[in-house]
């Protein structure tokens, strides 16, 4: 087979509930190499779509592929592919990350010298040196957030797909979090759902903007804002929503 131009595809997907459509018609694709912000206000079908690439839901229609395999047809070659991080992604908190690592890289088919050096690069990578042996339940929420980063690049996978990578990270943990995926961008595809908008043009070559189930945007992030806007404010023209107005201040009489 050979490999596609497009590290991720998704071409007509939609998926129902019943008459309740979550994503309709959702068709856009990733280029190898690029980092692709996947923006939209809450319930608009971020996650939906997300977990449809990855495999964690069947579409009601339309295809997924991830390096040209389809995920319906091709599930474990292509999840050999993939490093999903959802948000507040799932650890366990009685072990370690070290003894974490180990099991899911087992898991995953690497063992001796092999899994030893994944380990030491994922760790040097996520910056856990310091925590691998403390048990996950103990450690912040920054750090536990790089504890999953670090499970998902065990396998040394071709596409990340990370959805709200930053949530809930203080402004310090903010920075480490965009200076790791950064550095995952030099060798790697990346798809990730954001709110933070300043996130977007630090860290991404592009924007594929959803609302209601639908994309409504796909293309740069200068492209995406009128002269004169700021992303924030294209991003309420482009939705509908409108920024909320400063409360007054009021100032006591004497």
């Amino acid at each position: 087979m050979s490999e596609s131009a497009q590290a991720i595809e998704a071409v007509g997907l939609s998926k129902f509930y019943g008459t309740f459509a979550a994503i309709r018609e959702v068709t856009f694709s990733v280029p190898r190499g690029q980092v692709a912000a996947f923006l939209g206000p809450n319930g608009a079908g971020k996650s939906t779509t997300m977990k449809i690439l990855t495999g964690y839901l069947a579409p009601s229609a339309g295809v997924a592929r991830v390096a040209g395999l389809d995920i319906a047809q091709q599930r474990l070659q292509a999840a050999a592919r993939i490093g999903y991080l959802p948000e507040n992604g799932p650890l366990y908190p009685e072990m370690t990350p070290l003894g974490l690592l180990k099991f899911f890289g087992r898991a995953r088919g690497l063992a001796g010298q092999r899994l030893s050096q994944r380990i030491e690069a994922v760790t040097a990578l996520c910056a856990l040196q310091s925590v691998l042996e403390k048990p996950i339940h103990k450690l912040s929420k920054g750090y536990r957030q790089r504890v999953g980063m670090a499970q998902v690049l065990l396998h040394q996978p071709e596409v990340l797909i990370m959805d709200e990578p930053t949530s809930g990270l203080d402004p310090n943990q903010i920075r480490e979090a965009r200076r790791t995926i950064r550095e995952l961008a030099r060798t790697q595809t990346i798809l990730l759902s954001t709110h933070i908008l300043q996130e977007v043009e630090a860290m991404a070559d592009r924007v594929i903007l959803i609302h209601e189930g639908r994309i409504i945007f796909d293309g740069l992030p200068g492209e995406m804002k009128q002269p004169g806007q700021t992303l924030e404010e294209a991003f309420y023209t482009l939705t509908g929503k409108q920024p909320a107005e400063p409360e007054p201040c009021h100032t006591a009489e004497a």
